[in-house]
């Protein structure tokens, strides 16, 4: 059974204006420091795979669904994190990781995977189905969008009824494709009610035909565009008053909340709005690696200081070695010249770097950092210089001044701004 925090996710945000944050990465350590957190805390934790890290012929990772949540379970474990507080979410479910293809083989790739992903036991189950493939335009109309997602929910239904499974759903997709524009920010149009009301009145259509009525009954939320979006060296925060007729939508579906995706970077008050104007579901992944990645550059500047490390071997000329050798995942994100596509791959918002962590070279890298600095306990004027913003939990005494306390640190306190707007004090 669904976990009942997202099944009364529509009713808790309306009464109490709560929400949840939904951690989007498949990095151990970012996943060891959420379990973490949501340990000490005593909430659940909602952890999501996307179609492209984590799909039927491995992803990016390398992982199938099953293989993710078997990762994500023995981390908890390690944790000490109750398995039955984990919810596993899949994320843009559809053709995206074959849009190449001809629509029908597609289709055909993402019914596979959505039902991997029911089978495999994941929880929430975002379809989407809203970009175009060989022959299509980019954008698709909302019947052909609609007709989709619900091929998919009938696989996924009929997968559930095999398992014993009773997954939510999640409809809609946000513009642009998940992962941060590619091009500079500075505001982004929110999404116009009367299209979340097609959208919606879309679905509901293409499920009834599809036979899958039940499905529809057990959404529990919409993505929809609230204006918030990052480049990659700029982010367009969050202003209410814009978006302010997009709640109205809400009024009419009591049973609803938004997903809100792209949320990185925005400061904590813009997420406790997000959440206050019903976007209950706050998408985060590439600000936690962001974090990750300050934390170790931070750290192998302390390293060249205290060990002399030889340029060639500190972690950011590694990990430029490894960029630049395998281009693929930056080259189409980044533009400008050869000096800012350089900046751009080791400090975007869009941190394309984060795709290149289980790189082999990039691994022994960092463990060989973290084997240098294993029992150093890092001089707080160097935590200072370095790393500016853990400064101050480890002059206050709630970070210990060593290098896996630092890297978890970081991860956490991100994390800590979603968990703070989503779940407000009682007063």
């Amino acid at each position: 059974m669904a976990s009942r925090t997202l099944r009364d996710l529509a009713s808790q945000n309306r009464k109490r204006k709560r929400g949840i944050p939904s951690v989007c990465s498949a990095h151990p350590v970012v996943l060891e420091a959420a379990l973490a957190e949501a340990r000490d805390l005593g909430t659940e934790l909602l952890v999501e795979a996307t179609c492209n890290q984590v799909n039927q012929e491995g992803g990016y990772t390398g992982m199938k669904p099953a293989d993710f949540k078997r990762r994500v379970e023995d981390l908890a474990d390690a944790a000490g994190f109750p398995r039955e507080k984990l919810i596993l979410g899949g994320d843009h479910l559809g053709p995206n990781p074959w849009k190449t293809l001809d629509a029908d083989e597609a289709m055909d790739r993402a019914e596979a995977m959505v039902e991997a992903y029911v089978r495999a036991g994941f929880e929430k189950i975002h379809l989407d189905a809203s970009m175009g493939c060989a022959g299509e335009p980019a954008a698709l109309a909302d019947e052909i969008v609609a007709r989709r997602a619900a091929r998919l929910a009938k696989v996924a239904e009929r997968a559930a009824d095999e398992t014993g499974t009773v997954p939510v759903y999640v409809i809609g997709t946000e513009v642009p494709v998940p992962g941060g524009a590619q091009e500079a920010v500075e505001t982004v149009e929110p999404t116009r009610p009367e299209a979340v009301r097609l959208t919606l009145d879309a679905h509901r259509r293409a499920f009834a035909d599809a036979g899958v009525d039940d499905a529809f009954a057990r959404a529990i939320a919409i993505v929809v565009q609230p204006g918030v979006e990052f480049g990659s060296e700029d982010v367009a925060v969050y202003d209410r008053a814009r978006a302010g007729a997009l709640s109205s939508v809400l009024a009419d579906r009591p049973d609803l909340v938004f997903e809100a995706h792209s949320t990185d970077y925005q400061p904590e008050h813009a997420l406790r709005e997000l959440v206050e104007d019903g976007y209950a579901i706050l998408k985060v992944g590439p600000a936690l690696t962001f974090a990750l990645r300050e934390v170790y550059y931070g750290l192998a500047m302390i390293d060249a200081f205290l060990d002399e490390v030889p340029e060639s071997e500190r972690l950011p000329s590694v990990m430029e070695r490894v960029m630049t050798d395998d281009p693929r995942f930056w080259q189409s994100h980044y533009a400008g010249n050869a000096q800012a596509q350089r900046r751009q791959r080791h400090f975007s918002y869009s941190d394309r770097i984060r795709y290149y962590w289980p790189k082999p070279e990039a691994s022994t890298a960092v463990a060989a950092l973290l084997a240098r600095l294993e029992g150093v306990r890092v001089p707080q004027t160097m935590i200072g210089q370095y790393l500016g913003e853990l400064y101050p939990a480890v002059r206050e005494g709630r970070c210990e001044p060593t290098a896996e306390a630092l890297v978890a640190e970081a991860v956490k306190r991100v994390l800590r701004s979603y968990m703070r707007a989503c779940a407000p004090s009682e007063g």
